[in-house]
């Protein structure tokens, strides 16, 4: 059990202790990947993804920002921190599926992975949210981490 972070030497949930950790740049980046079934893509293509609620991305961004603002609150044992960036990318791969990337970045002792993963979750649920009336047929395949730096161990997916 001592591998795991939030634990205590008792075994119990804690914060981990950064007092003692050095301030350093930390980013995040972190993707979300949505397939549409192939009536729901094509009914957004047509009306350049905006739908009678709004734009889908632009909504998705911003909700996604929020989610990322709001982490601490809603993963119980993550730090809360005040961004110093966080930017939201959305687009259409070469699979028709809907890629969103989420970088956060602080000058902090604490990281923003956690921020940049609940951001892309946050703007991909905002997209299932605003697209559901079309069909319940959509995947949310993948959240995932790409990479990670400032911290104790840098962090590159291949």
């Amino acid at each position: 059990m001592s591998d795991f972070t939030h634990l205590n030497k008792s075994g119990q949930p804690a914060i981990v202790d950064v007092g003692n950790k050095t301030v350093t740049n930390r980013k995040a980046v972190a993707r979300a990947i949505i397939a549409l079934p192939e009536n729901v893509l094509k009914a957004l293509q047509q009306d350049d993804f905006k739908t009678k609620k709004g734009s889908v991305f632009q909504i998705a961004i911003i909700a996604g920002i929020m989610g990322a603002k709001k982490t601490s609150e809603l993963i119980p044992l993550c730090h809360p921190i005040g961004l110093d960036n966080c930017n939201l990318q959305i687009e259409l791969n070469d699979n028709n599926e809907i890629v969103i990337e989420c970088t956060a970045s602080i000058e902090a002792k604490t990281g923003v992975e956690m921020e940049a993963l609940t951001g892309a979750s946050v703007a991909a649920l905002t997209i299932y949210d605003m697209c559901k009336a079309l069909s319940h047929d959509i995947v949310i395949k993948e959240i995932t981490l790409i990479e990670k730096s400032g911290g104790k161990n840098d962090f590159k997916r291949t």
